[in-house]
């Protein structure tokens, strides 16, 4: 049985990644594979986590990073489906002008509550949101909010391996 989706951001998650190292250490974790990383459109990214959420069952865990994070506020917003929870890694900030140019409709980003309990992580110099939008999602969210001080854009470049500190916070989601 799965028992969480790994939502990679834009341009996938690569194998240094930790989302990677967690799915290729846990079997019960699974990637929900987009067609198109580079210039993704929102309608359609939404569609494919639909598909997988229904597949897999309402006792699963969201696990989100970047764009990921937009996904899951996006698809929340749409969906009657339920998961137990999300995992919010590194929201990127899709109406900054740091947010790369290609992807479509992932404008204006829902800043209403999810219908189940989630964590969001953020970094006090992630190039793809401030620490002050990061937690104003958090609170539109409902979210809890964890400051991680500077660890970038909280990804393979971060030098954090298998991150172990998102293990824990994950944990606290799990069934």
């Amino acid at each position: 049985m799965i028992r969480a989706l790994i939502l990679p951001g834009l341009y996938d998650s690569g194998p240094e990644h930790w989302q990677s190292l967690w799915e290729h250490d846990d079997p019960t974790f699974t990637r929900v594979v987009q067609r198109d990383w580079e210039t993704p459109i929102r309608q359609e990214w939404v569609g494919v986590l639909e598909t997988a959420v229904a597949a897999a069952g309402d006792d699963i865990v969201l696990i989100a990073h970047s764009a990921g994070c937009a996904l899951v506020a996006f698809w929340a917003a749409a969906t009657s489906l339920r998961v137990r929870g999300a995992l919010l890694v590194a929201p990127a900030d899709t109406e900054a002008t740091s947010y790369p140019i290609g992807p479509t409709g992932w404008r204006p980003l829902p800043l209403v509550p999810l219908p189940f309990p989630s964590i969001v992580v953020a970094s006090s110099n992630d190039e793809f949101a401030t620490l002050d939008r990061a937690r104003l999602f958090a609170d539109s969210w409902g979210s809890r909010f964890v400051d991680l001080g500077a660890a970038g854009h909280i990804n393979a470049e971060s030098g954090l391996g298998c991150w172990p500190r998102g293990r824990e916070l994950l944990a606290e989601l799990l069934p």
